[in-house]
């Protein structure tokens, strides 16, 4: 598959030489990868998984009135031409030379049969994803840029950096508290901060319509959602 990359878009060339761009919305796109035994292992981009499909590595499952089919690249192409003449709500595609190219949302990686590793990475995403980009003082949902993260107890006061002390806080409210405890900045949290069971930014994904699909593969994360 060749590849031409720009600031906002890529292109993939299919074996038949046709050309599909893809728009940084697009390519922002999750897509869930199974193992060889249909168990869930990561969640990956659209790029990373048009690259899966065209290596022969993964096939496409796709959820067609209550079963579950697999496509190999060259017959999601041609089962794209179809779909794309009814387009359903949800669906996303990238247009190619000649027709629309459909992004898939499961891939299943053909030869892969190791068992998924139940991690979750500590780190600013996971935060806020966990906290559903909510200050844990003052409630307010803001974007990232006006998010910061904030130790309940301050390191000052020997306040470790863990799930357990760090939470999702406003420029304001972060200001405001300073470098003082909840109790001394007369500020209570909303919710009490631990470490999640599963990645929140797949639990989070689980509330998208476009990744009902996944709640099959994932049943005890679309519960903790």
């Amino acid at each position: 598959m060749g590849w031409t990359e720009g600031r906002s878009k890529t292109t993939i060339r299919d074996s038949r030489g046709s050309a599909a761009t893809m728009s940084q919305s697009v390519l922002d796109t999750n897509v869930l990868v199974l193992n060889r035994f249909y168990m869930a292992v990561r969640v990956v981009n659209v790029r990373r998984a048009f690259t899966l499909l065209y290596r022969q590595c993964a096939e496409v499952i796709d959820q067609e009135e209550g079963s579950y089919l697999s496509y190999d690249f060259e017959s999601w192409c041609e089962l794209s031409q179809l779909t794309a003449m009814e387009k359903q709500p949800g669906e996303d595609y990238i247009q190619a030379v000649g027709f629309e190219l459909q992004v898939p949302r499961i891939v299943r990686l053909t030869r892969f049969d190791k068992l998924p590793i139940q991690t979750v990475r500590f780190n600013r995403k996971n935060l806020f994803a966990r906290d559903n980009h909510t200050c844990q003082y003052c409630g307010r949902n803001e974007p990232t840029n006006k998010l910061s993260l904030d130790h309940v107890v301050p390191r000052s006061h020997g306040g470790p950096t863990t799930w357990e002390n760090i939470v999702c806080c406003c420029l304001r409210c972060n200001s405001r508290k300073g470098g003082r405890t909840p109790k001394q900045a007369r500020m209570n949290l909303m919710t009490r901060p631990a470490k999640p069971r599963f990645n929140p930014l797949l639990v989070e994904s689980l509330d998208d319509p476009r990744y009902e699909c996944w709640k099959t593969f994932l049943p005890a994360a679309a519960a903790a959602g």
